[in-house]
Order: structure tokens, then C-alpha cells, then sequence
């Protein structure tokens, strides 16, 4: 940016549209980044658009522009933190960026349980704890459960459920490993495991390939994996007429069903398609 004197945020804002259009980038990262800066939301950010932008705050931001637009680093990853839910969760690169097709699992999994009910419930692979999480502080009858293979993505989950208030009893381990070590039974297991098969990291763009870990994305036998190891486990861990609900990749439907069929046979099973119209959600009946 030419001479960032007396640069009004309109104009700040403006040249950080334009460099990432520029640079095939979504422009609107350029609002959500000064805001953050700023420390404004968006009422007070509309209405001071005419304010004189401090040139120090400015630099900063710049460099986080030129740095998304050349690298493709996330947003989530610059601000820290990433909305899921209503509720703010904090992200690094050790954890997956929260995805709106993973608030539409939460959703299904809500709308099919009593609210009352004391469940136990699980979250396989937790990443940051959105989904354990979230489900604890909305199921207030609940005792949840997570589980996470890495340590580093445990410590982002914690803090989260910290800082958000929820409880949550974290544990380190292979899938349901920790649950099958403990003795624990569940009603309700949900995962968001790794589902990408290696063949199709070309297909994914730099912001995801470059910075989500490579243990929540990618599972081998073609991105199945993950499943068939969670739903052998699940047999020792879930409670008869116990519900499943795992997100999946949209051409996975018919694998994953024949797999929980094939261990769990007297199940209904179905699919749920997302927001978009793929297929996003395999589900159990309670």
C-alpha cells in the first residue's frame, strides 16, 4: 500500500479488497481481517468508515493481507479463532478449521435426542472440541466424552471448553480406545473423522492442504479408514438401540452404510444430505 498516512478505513479497506481479487483471493477476508484488527464489530465498523486508521495497526493488517493472498494461510489462523455454533472457538494449525457442514451434525444429533435425557455421548476425534463442546452446553443432562490422537489438538479443546464453560472429559487415544480402556458406554457416538482419500489432495485448495493437519484430513483405504476402525470399536462401546452420526465425504454414503451394516446389521440407517444438497451425514436410528 502506497503512503499509509492518514489512510482512512475506507480505504484501507478498499486496497485490501482489490489486492485479493487480485491475487484470486475472497475479497470479504479483507473486512473480517480489519475488523479483527480494529477490535470493532460490524455496526461500529460500518459507522467509522470515515475514521483515520492508525498506521501501525495498518501495517499490521497489510502484512496479514499480502500474507493470505500469497500463501493462502487462513483467516481462522491469523485471527485465531473461528465461529461454530453461535460461540467462538479458538483455532491453531494443530486442529481443523470448524466447517459449516460439521454445525449441521451437531443440528441432526440435537434434533434427534431428548434434551432432558442423561446421556452419555461421545465425540470421536474432537480437533478443537466443537462438537463435544457444543453438545455439552446444549444438553446441559448430558456426560460427554472426546477423544483425539494428537496431544496438541487435546490442548486446543481444552482451553476451549475452558474458556466456553463446558465439561467435557478429554481423553488421548486411538478413536475409542480411551472409552474401551475405561469401561465407558455410550447412547450417542459422533465423529467427524479424517475422510479424504490421499488421491484427492490435489483436488483441495492451498488454504486447506497447506495448514489443516494432515491427521484430522486424510484416512487410507480411499478415506474409509477411520470408519471401519470406529465402527468395530463401537460395537464394545456403543449401547444397544445406541445412535451414530458421522459426517462423511459426499461420494462415501454407500461405503459407510455397508460398514455399519456389516457390524451392526439390525440398523437403520440412513442418509442425510447437507445445506448443498451432498451427502453429508450418515446417521443411525436411536
Amino acid at each position: 500500500m502506497n503512503s499509509m498516512h492518514n489512510r482512512k478505513q475506507y480505504e484501507v479497506l478498499k486496497w485490501a479488497s482489490l489486492f485479493l481479487e487480485e491475487h484470486q483471493r475472497e475479497a470479504r477476508v479483507a473486512q473480517l481481517l480489519l475488523q479483527h484488527h480494529l477490535g470493532k464489530g460490524s455496526a461500529q465498523f460500518y459507522a467509522d468508515m470515515q475514521e483515520t486508521v492508525p498506521e501501525a495497526l495498518i501495517e499490521r493488517y497489510a502484512k496479514d493481507i499480502e500474507e493470505h493472498a500469497h500463501t493462502g494461510v487462513p483467516i481462522q489462523h491469523l485471527i485465531g479463532k473461528e465461529s461454530f455454533y453461535g460461540r467462538d472457538f479458538n483455532v491453531n494449525p494443530n486442529v481443523l478449521i470448524p466447517r459449516m457442514e460439521t454445525e449441521e451434525l451437531v443440528q441432526h444429533v440435537l434434533h434427534s435426542v431428548s434434551a432432558d435425557a442423561p446421556l452419555n455421548i461421545v465425540d470421536v476425534g474432537t480437533g478443537s472440541g466443537i462438537i463435544a463442546i457444543t453438545l455439552a452446553l446444549e444438553l446441559p443432562n448430558a456426560t460427554v466424552y472426546a477423544t483425539d490422537l494428537s496431544h496438541e489438538a487435546l490442548a486446543v479443546a481444552q482451553h476451549n471448553a475452558t474458556q466456553l464453560g463446558a465439561e467435557v472429559t478429554f481423553s488421548q487415544g486411538n478413536f475409542l480406545q480411551p472409552l474401551q480402556d475405561a469401561n465407558v458406554v455410550v447412547d450417542v457416538l459422533v465423529s467427524n473423522p479424517p475422510y479424504i482419500a490421499r488421491s484427492e489432495a490435489t483436488t483441495l485448495s492451498d488454504t486447506v492442504k497447506n495448514f489443516d493437519p494432515e491427521l484430522a484430513l486424510y484416512a487410507e483405504e480411499e478415506g474409509l479408514a477411520a470408519y471401519r476402525e470406529i465402527v468395530k470399536q463401537a460395537k464394545s462401546v456403543l449401547k444397544p438401540e445406541g445412535m451414530m452420526a458421522v459426517e462423511i465425504g459426499h461420494s462415501q454414503a454407500y461405503a459407510v452404510t455397508a460398514l455399519i451394516k456389516q457390524e451392526f446389521p439390525s440398523y437403520q440407517v440412513r442418509t442425510i444430505k447437507d445445506i448443498n444438497g451432498k451427502d453429508r451425514i450418515i446417521s443411525t436410528a436411536l
